[in-house]
């Protein structure tokens, strides 16, 4: 009777990019993406009134975009996880899933100095590949054991990082392939 109970990776269980997680990161993704396009575009029109607005603005809506979907995307995981874990009455804080989270954290801070210290020193260029590089790391490190189908989310984000190297104008497309393939994985892998 022992041999037959099979036993939970808290983290695996809590914290999981698949389903309905994945599909809402990807719907927040491709909105930020969406909203900075737009955005832009509509600050090199004269007519527009968001051509009236300072870069400064526009670079604190910028920043306040990629926090709000940071915190939706976080929430995301968060909410999940809890469900989860009372579904299978675990606990959600354990010593693994607070090393999980420490560890989330400094990634959010590493891409979020990244690409501040990128912008700070000019190279704009360089900011969509850099995010994507450093979220495809950010993947790869919270992969599941069990979940080889999201080494394909990941070399779509570093491939797509070295396409934005390469062509700089190509960050909407790279951010919008990443959010529709983020929606794929999310109905694909339940």
């Amino acid at each position: 009777m022992a041999n037959k109970i099979h036993l939970h990776d808290n983290f695996e269980v809590n914290f999981q990019l698949k389903g309905f997680n994945s599909i809402l990161i990807g719907i927040y993704i491709f909105l930020a993406a969406y909203v900075y396009k737009y955005v832009l575009d509509s600050y090199l029109i004269d007519d527009n009134p968001l051509a009236l607005l300072s870069p400064q603005l526009i670079e604190i809506l910028f920043i306040s975009v990629a926090f709000f979907v940071t915190l939706l995307s976080s929430l995301a995981l968060f909410f999940s996880g809890k469900r989860k874990a009372k579904r299978f009455q675990f606990k959600l804080w354990n010593g693994k899933t607070k090393t999980a989270f420490l560890k989330y954290l400094l990634g959010i801070f590493i891409i979020s100095i990244s690409v501040l210290t990128l912008k700070n020193y000019g190279n704009i260029n360089f900011i969509t590949p850099a995010f994507l590089f450093l979220y495809g790391l950010l993947l790869l490190i919270f992969k599941n054991k069990g979940s080889k189908s999201l080494y394909i989310l990941i070399s779509l984000c570093l491939l797509l990082g070295v396409l934005c190297i390469l062509i700089p104008t190509y960050w909407y497309s790279s951010l919008t392939i990443v959010a529709i393939a983020h929606i794929t994985y999310g109905v694909v892998v339940k």
